[in-house]
């Protein structure tokens, strides 16, 4: 654990549920999608919860995020409702988008969470351009950036970048490199080491963070914000991690060995937190449990508030529809 000291103790019960709560809601999609209780597709964030946890830890309602399509974990980190996000994928009209838009559609805009997207790269000048709006406006606020390791190779990714950073925009890049773009592999798609190598093309900071650890992840961010907000432009950070499922319910993972699978499931995030909580003596056991268990039980309270929705009335499929 690095720079541990820059977050502090009682904060970290909170954290921890929240990265419970990714952790079971998403295994809660994976079953249910296995039992044909949800149509479509979906792209689960298991091992990745550090990242959207440690970012926006110290974000407040006026601070804004966009997301990607793997996005489960960021709506929670940002304070989204578990039983909207339960209701909007099951197809529900107490969902966030009436059960129209899905897993790949979340958006929360109470909670300055500018949405998901299906589009590869697709949130990276969304984000430059609300960025673009905080600094026009004069308010003191940030905007989190984040994409996949895939999303570095589309031109909005270099587009993006290159204006935040001639105009000195509050905008954080925050780059998950879970080490493959679909089924490929980062080490096929990069002649460079590091992606975060890329931000010295535009002027700016290129960080590199361990993103399975949540005080790495933290400390990272905080300066980048601190960084925006005192008007010095964006940051670029590549935060190293892992999915631990496919890109999506149709990938069988035939890309990559099941013993890499085990060598990087044994970096477990929350385990890793967990770890230093007992070695720390800040927890024992059992108060690690409950706080499990109570993340268990908001999921399972989640599917319940869903099952027990309606669906939309088809007769406002046009409703809330823009083109």
């Amino acid at each position: 654990m690095k720079a541990q000291s820059a977050l502090p103790d009682e904060r970290l019960p909170e954290l921890l549920e929240q990265m419970w709560l990714i952790r079971y809601f998403d295994e809660k999609i994976d079953e249910m999608f296995a039992k044909g209780l949800i149509h479509g597709t979906t792209h689960l964030y298991v091992g990745q919860e550090a990242v959207a946890v440690g970012a926006c830890a110290d974000l407040t309602d006026d601070d804004y995020i966009t997301s990607t399509h793997r996005g489960h974990g960021h709506c929670i980190a940002k304070g989204a409702d578990v039983n909207k996000m339960m209701a909007e994928i099951l197809g529900k009209e107490t969902g966030y988008c009436k059960g129209k838009g899905g897993s790949m559609h979340i958006a929360d805009v109470s909670t300055g969470n500018l949405g998901a997207n299906g589009i590869v790269g697709g949130g990276i000048p969304i984000a430059t351009g609300a960025a673009l709006t905080l600094h026009m406006q004069k308010r003191d606020n940030v905007v989190l950036c984040f994409f996949g390791d895939g999303a570095a190779n589309e031109g909005s990714f270099h587009e993006s970048l290159n204006l935040a950073a001639i105009w000195k925009l509050p905008v954080v890049f925050i780059c998950e490199n879970n080490q493959y773009g679909m089924s490929g592999s980062v080490k096929d798609m990069f002649a460079i080491a590091d992606i975060a190598e890329r931000g010295a093309a535009y002027g700016i900071p290129g960080t590199v963070v361990d993103g399975n650890d949540l005080f790495d992840v933290y400390a990272s961010v905080k300066e980048a914000i601190a960084r925006a907000k005192a008007g010095e432009g964006p940051t670029l950070i590549e935060c190293k991690t892992y999915r631990w499922k496919g890109h999506s319910k149709s990938d069988a993972k035939k890309y990559r060995t099941r013993e890499e699978e085990k060598e990087w499931r044994a970096k477990d995030p929350i385990r890793r937190l967990e770890t230093h909580l007992k070695e720390s003596g800040q927890m024992e056991e059992g108060d690690l449990r409950r706080i499990e268990s109570a993340a268990q039980q908001k999921i399972e309270d989640a599917v319940k508030f869903a099952e027990e929705s309606e669906r939309p009335n088809p007769e406002e499929i046009e409703q809330d529809v823009y083109a």
